[in-house]
């Protein structure tokens, strides 16, 4: 029977979405069995509720705890297990069809969105790249990337909202590992924290903040707090999480993502590239090009003139019109062909009918039925037959030596191919090739809309942290002008967003709006609150312990809301002053380490880094502990009761 690829493509598509119900009907199961585990003990007598909780607010529990647990314990995505938990809790009637889609709706999982469009526009136009060599460089070690990392990622967060701090600096750090060698599960963390630990040490740091402080003024008769108020205290939190996150990065930090490395991918390929004229490589060594610190690309020889230089060194000074010959892995080539000053050294890219911007890397195998077999790339007139072309041979590992158009082609030759989008449809069933596939991340880059990229971003931080717009609205209007202005296609745009981290925090602001309506948050907040007796020290830390596990469940500025008027009755009745008590809430309201839902940026570090869920509890957990101990000891001092 011949074989049809759409067929088989609508049966893989099938399967996927079967795949996706089954996942999410079994987390449903898995979560209703485990809340009706929690029930039959409540009924049993094993545990005792206070009388002022629904039945509501202790299925939302259960419901919440198992979630939690399913992430913690299997493998389901947590997009299924946070989908089916929501799903449950509105079928129960515990919310009603408008609060359980508001997550759907809430500014900050759109802001998250908008924001994945942002940073497509940046990466279509070398911008990242700019970032990363001025901000990062390349460091000889994974602790020295950890403080350049860090460091700079906690002064902007200090004045700069979080998430499009976060938003760029993922796919610059993804792209860093790669060239560092490292994992990139050892620095997406981190990351994130940075982003936490320098929105504790200003007033603007972080909209918790703000709200706390916006609610000490108006529920209270005590000013509010000033900009720097929170240094005496944020700073050495800072300062032990930095630590803490160098020293103790070999068991706090997983190892999940591994780095990639020369035999990760055993496609080898011989590609053929030339300094442009004008070129910015002109003039600079290997080295300064950055032409050494591709993984698994290997210079084996520039074509000079009449000259062949082989054994290349660091220091070789580039020329104008020096041909440059790779030896490697796919994705370094892809690198490779975005590096502004280089270009494909056939002159056949040149010919075909779109735009290089709108062309694609393909990845093809020739097939046994291949007419081009046991001919050159050139006599076979490969553009011409198939409107590609022919940027790189691979060949079982295998070292080709010649130009591209020289080689002669044999049967499971692996060709990576510069073609237009029409392409793939086209010869996807062709009897020529045993496979065509898409090369992610293959667009070429468009350098000459860098500038515009970066002002649109450096706009777009300015308008959300002088308060001009809303984040969301200065998202939207930065969306809007990198694709307005071409930094990147609105079909690039729309496929750089990760739906499934979209989904997970909007379902996971579902379960925090159950919390919160139902009474739990304020019943279990209370209930704790109550052992506080009449010691000041005892209660600040209680309030401190009670908002830092709300927000690891329920929003920040949910939790801060929450605990304020239990605080606020709490510092009255022990007649000592509440500004401890604001203090100690706007750092645990921040402090969200120890559940990737606790924090947006935990949440979008989540996928790049290849975390499980539990990674955040090993690495977040001592974070909390340390934080809380520091906060409680330092407060009172500074701000005395």
């Amino acid at each position: 029977m011949e074989y049809d690829p759409l067929q088989d493509k609508q049966r893989h598509d099938t399967f996927l979405v079967k795949n996706t119900v089954h996942r999410g009907v079994l987390a449903a199961t898995l979560i209703t069995g485990l809340a009706i585990v929690g029930g039959g003990a409540l009924a049993l007598g094993l545990v005792t509720l206070p009388e002022q909780l629904t039945w509501g607010g202790w299925l939302t529990i259960g419901v919440t705890l198992g979630a939690f647990l399913l992430n913690a314990l299997t493998a389901l995505p947590a997009d299924a297990i946070f989908l089916a938990a929501l799903a449950i809790l509105l079928l129960t009637g515990v919310l009603d069809t408008a609060t359980a889609l508001a997550g759907f709706s809430n500014p900050g999982m759109m802001t998250v969105g908008v924001l994945y469009v942002v940073v497509a526009g940046l990466q279509q136009t070398g911008g990242l790249d700019i970032i990363s060599r001025t901000v990062l460089g390349l460091p000889k070690g994974q602790t020295t990337a950890l403080l350049r990392l860090i460091l700079p990622v906690l002064g902007m967060s200090a004045f700069l909202n979080n998430t499009p701090i976060v938003a760029m600096f993922i796919p610059v750090v993804s792209d860093w590992c790669r060239k560092l060698r490292i994992s990139p599960s050892k620095l997406m963390i981190p990351l994130s924290y940075a982003a936490i630990m320098g929105g504790m040490c200003t007033l603007i740091g972080t909209s918790t903040n703000l709200v706390v402080n916006g609610l000490l003024v108006s529920e209270t008769d005590y000013p509010g707090l000033k900009l720097f108020d929170l240094v005496p205290v944020g700073v050495p939190c800072a300062i032990a999480g930095t630590l803490m996150l160098v020293l103790a990065q070999r068991w706090l930090l997983p190892q999940r993502k591994p780095a990639i490395t020369d035999t990760d991918d055993p496609r080898e390929y011989t590609v053929e590239m030339v300094v442009e004229n004008h070129s910015p490589l002109a003039g600079k060594t290997v080295e300064q090009a950055g032409l050494r610190h591709l993984p698994g690309l290997y210079l084996t020889e520039i074509q000079r003139g009449g000259r062949l230089l082989t054994a290349i060194g660091p220091q070789e000074m580039l020329q104008e019109q020096d041909q440059l010959v790779f030896v490697g892995m796919v994705d370094s080539i892809v690198d490779l062909n975005q590096i502004r000053g280089l270009q494909p050294a056939t002159d056949q890219v040149f010919k075909l009918d779109t735009p290089r911007t709108e062309r694609t890397l393909v990845e093809a195998v020739v097939s046994n039925t291949c007419p081009l077999v046991g001919i050159t790339i050139r006599q076979g007139k490969f553009r011409s037959r198939y409107g590609a072309v022919v940027l790189a041979v691979g060949r079982n590992g295998e070292r080709l030596s010649g130009k591209i158009g020289d080689i002669r082609l044999q049967t499971g030759d692996t060709l990576l191919l510069e073609a237009n989008p029409s392409f793939l449809e086209e010869r996807r069933a062709s009897r020529d090739f045993y496979l065509v596939s898409e090369v992610p991340n293959s667009d070429p880059l468009r350098h000459d809309r860098a500038p515009i990229a970066l002002v649109v971003l450096v706009l777009m931080v300015a308008l959300a942290t002088s308060g001009w717009m809303e984040m969301l609205n200065a998202a939207t209007l930065a969306a809007l002008l990198i694709v307005i202005t071409g930094c990147c296609s609105f079909q690039q745009g729309v496929r750089a967003i990760d739906w499934s981290v979209l989904l997970v925090v909007a379902a996971a602001l579902g379960l925090g709006k159950a919390l919160e309506v139902t009474g739990a948050a304020a019943v279990l907040a209370g209930g704790v609150l109550g052992l506080a007796g009449d010691n000041p020290w005892v209660a600040l830390a209680i309030v401190y312990g009670v908002t830092t596990v709300l927000t690891e469940v329920i929003t920040n500025n949910a939790a801060a809301a929450v605990v304020f008027p239990i605080a606020l009755s709490l510092s009255q009745s022990l007649g000592v002053s509440f500004i401890p008590f604001v203090v100690a809430l706007m750092i645990a309201a921040s402090a969200s380490f120890s559940t990737p839902i606790g924090y947006q940026t935990n949440l979008m570090v989540y996928g790049p880094g290849g975390y499980k869920f539990t990674d955040f509890m090993r690495v977040g957990i001592p974070f909390n502990l340390a934080f809380w101990l520091l906060t409680v000891l330092i407060t009172p001092r500074v701000y005395p009761f």
